[in-house]
């Protein structure tokens, strides 16, 4: 057993992980983490969107030493068919800014450069380390952890569980449930190599510029899922993820929606004669506000993925982490700072801050939108899409068929899809599940 005592132990070395223990050592807690990688990022090879401002918040000056891929110019919304899609897009050159706002990254590289940041602060950090067990004492409060090294159990007034969707310390001790297949999304990614003057060519961006690609229709295989494009200084980041409970229902596999997907006709010429040299899976939690468990109790606190905090609707996963982890963390320091015990009634704290950011007014808003989706997984991500592309077609196509015609067969192909009924149906409970 250790004999030193933490102020707070740490379960994992992810963005909410790495909040958490940096914000608390930065206010003077003797903090300890523990990662089960070789290090914080050694189970990430994906690239990600970073969201400047909440990492500002931990660290103002991250911009001079963080390993960014490129900041972003243009989003690009797909809505896509067989052989086509619709797009929207934006662009702007107020977004090449002297603080730009988000940044494409590889997290690999991200997450090792913010564990070093951590470390910098003073937090011990043990890799290669699997906390087994939460430790409680007589009464049953949390009083540390038990890990697979032979020293065993160690002592701590508080564990932050930032262990990932699927982490088993948290469920095993029955603070809360394992996510069900209708709350999590696997994803999978590849990493397209290419020269950099030809991902800047064939994205229309110069220097270090980004543009983001989300796609959604029928390469999902109506399935509820999305798939999506990062342009990275010297590679190119695609992947596609759906619901695991759709996975199992259809026996579709998520490598072959993979690879249709970057076979589609508007997809293929992006990453022509790439090389691909990484291959990624990765659960990512879609429950929303209905799923998020427990955050607290005695001794302990969840945060991140473990907290189901992922806002599905807008694709916007490590900036809730980041912020999750930051507002345990600062609750946890006032409450230290009173001298106050880790109990369930003074961890409250964090949920009453968590409840006034963003976090949770943003995933509240949409709480709705997930269930609707699943159960309408059809409609949504095939017959729609379908539909939406082939009415296009048909309004730029100029083939000496009547204006007036062509609108009636478009509306005629609506209606026989869906009826009047469900298209009213469809635009109703959709507009409610966004409000």
């Amino acid at each position: 057993m250790i004999e030193e005592r933490f102020d707070a132990i740490v379960v994992g070395a992810g963005m909410a992980g790495n909040a958490a223990a940096l914000t608390m050592a930065n206010r003077g807690m003797k903090v300890l983490q523990l990662e089960r990688g070789e290090y914080s990022g050694s189970k990430n090879v994906q690239g990600a969107i970073l969201y400047a401002d909440m990492l500002e918040k931990l660290i103002p000056d991250f911009r001079q030493d963080a390993p960014l891929e490129r900041h972003l110019v243009e989003q690009r919304f797909w809505l896509m068919d067989d052989r086509s899609h619709v797009g929207l897009h934006y662009r702007s050159e107020d977004f090449n800014e002297e603080r730009p706002n988000r940044y494409t990254i590889i997290r690999a590289q991200f997450d090792k450069w913010l564990s070093s940041k951590v470390r910098e602060a003073g937090v011990t950090v043990l890799f290669e380390t699997t906390a087994t067990e939460l430790a409680r004492d007589s009464h049953g409060r949390v009083v540390g952890v038990h890990t697979d090294r032979l020293d065993g159990e160690i002592r701590a007034d508080i564990v932050v569980l930032a262990e990932g969707v699927n982490g088993v310390l948290g469920t095993r001790a029955g603070l809360r449930e394992r996510p069900k297949p209708d709350k999590v999304a696997l994803a999978v990614k590849e990493m397209h190599f290419l020269p950099r003057e030809t991902i800047e060519a064939r994205f229309n961006i110069k220097g270090d510029e980004g543009v983001v690609i989300e796609a959604a229709g029928t390469i999902s295989r109506g399935m509820t899922g999305m798939g999506f494009i990062y342009a990275n200084k010297e590679c190119v980041s695609l992947g596609i993820g759906c619901l695991v409970a759709d996975f199992r229902r259809t026996a579709h596999t998520p490598y072959g929606l993979l690879d249709r997907f970057k076979h589609h006709p508007s997809v293929a010429p992006l990453i022509e004669g790439s090389e691909v040299k990484e291959y990624a899976a990765h659960l990512i939690p879609e429950g929303g506000y209905k799923a998020i468990p427990k955050l607290y109790g005695e001794g302990w606190v969840v945060v991140g993925d473990a907290a189901q905090l992922n806002n599905a609707i807008h694709r916007e996963g490590s900036n809730l982490a980041m912020t999750s982890g930051r507002i345990a963390a600062e609750a946890i320091c006032a409450l230290k700072s009173r001298g106050l015990p880790m109990t369930a009634e003074h961890l409250a704290l964090y949920k009453r801050l968590l409840d006034r950011s963003f976090v949770v007014k943003d995933l509240k808003k949409h709480r709705d939108m997930p269930r609707l989706l699943h159960t309408n997984s059809h409609n949504f991500f095939l017959t729609y899409p379908q539909l939406i592309c082939r009415a296009m077609q048909n309004y730029v196509r100029v083939d000496g068929t009547p204006k007036a015609e062509k609108q009636k067969t478009t509306v005629k192909s609506f209606v026989n899809a869906r009826s009047w009924t469900g298209l009213f149906s469809d635009a109703v409970r959709f507009a409610r599940a966004w409000r």
